[in-house]
């Protein structure tokens, strides 16, 4: 409780730091909230033009990038700070984190206040409230449960995958640039159902970057289509679960390679 009320606190004062500089503060709202305009516009352009996309009907496949977009904004405001570690890492700044009485991959986190993550979520939620009036499933209390865990799972799979990236770079620096490559595929094939893609690059996408373990295994049970995506139905049903294992293996991983780091200059 004791370390719950320190980060609280931080928090507050990030924030209210931020709000220092009003018009900086809705600029970075707005960026936020402009850099899904992308998705906004291929959700307009489905509902407008097509009636559906690899035998999913528009309104179940609106459901794909709405959970996307939900866990993406979750995890740029709790966990996304390590998106930006690699950067940190290249300015030494870690090797002031470890002088201090605090976890480096906390202080990591509290390093800043993501305002854009406001806008992020402000879209994600519309977006979202959008696919669920749409959508014709019937929302039983079972269905509304895996879609939550759905979402926290995405976010956690999501905060894996970048907490990865952010152990590498601890040994090799360079390997921060990765994780703009990854946020460019999440944000370009995220939003599809995978099957209209060619069956390596849908199988690179499964088991090679689990993207689809995000929101389209998830969405796909959610929706009846869990025996069509070309992997087991379990593994599609369990992707909420995966993406705590993948956080959990990706924090030891980054405690591994935080006790081998030897700093920036080697």
């Amino acid at each position: 409780m004791h370390s719950l009320r320190i980060m609280w606190r931080i928090t507050l004062l990030n924030f209210r730091a931020q709000l220092e500089y009003r018009t900086e503060f809705l600029l970075m709202v707005a960026i936020g909230a402009i850099w899904q305009v992308s998705v906004l516009v291929f959700a307009t352009v489905l509902l407008a033009r097509f009636t559906g996309m690899g035998g999913w009907d528009s309104s179940e496949v609106l459901l794909i990038p709405a959970t996307r977009m939900l866990a993406h904004a979750l995890f740029v405001l709790f966990l996304g700070r390590v998106h930006g570690a690699g950067r940190q890492i290249q300015e030494g700044r870690i090797d002031t984190y470890l002088l201090r009485p605090m976890p480096v991959h906390r202080q990591l986190q509290l390093a800043f206040f993501p305002t854009n993550a406001i806008g992020d979520l402000t879209v994600a939620v519309g977006l979202m409230i959008g696919a669920l009036s749409r959508s014709e499933l019937d929302w039983t209390p079972g269905r509304i449960g895996y879609l939550a865990a759905a979402v926290i799972g995405g976010l956690f799979l999501e905060a894996a995958l970048f907490t990865a990236l952010a152990s590498a770079s601890l040994r090799f620096p360079a390997a921060d640039y990765w994780s703009y490559w990854l946020e460019e595929l999440l944000g370009t094939f995220g939003s599809y159902p995978l099957n209209v893609l060619p069956r390596a690059v849908g199988g690179f996408l499964t088991y090679g970057l689990p993207l689809a373990f995000v929101a389209y295994f998830p969405v796909a049970v959610l929706t009846g289509h869990g025996h069509d995506t070309g992997a087991p139905y379990w593994l599609a049903a369990a992707s909420p679960l995966l993406g705590v294992v993948a956080y959990l293996g990706a924090r030891w991983l980054w405690r591994w390679s935080l006790r081998h780091y030897s700093g920036i200059n080697g």
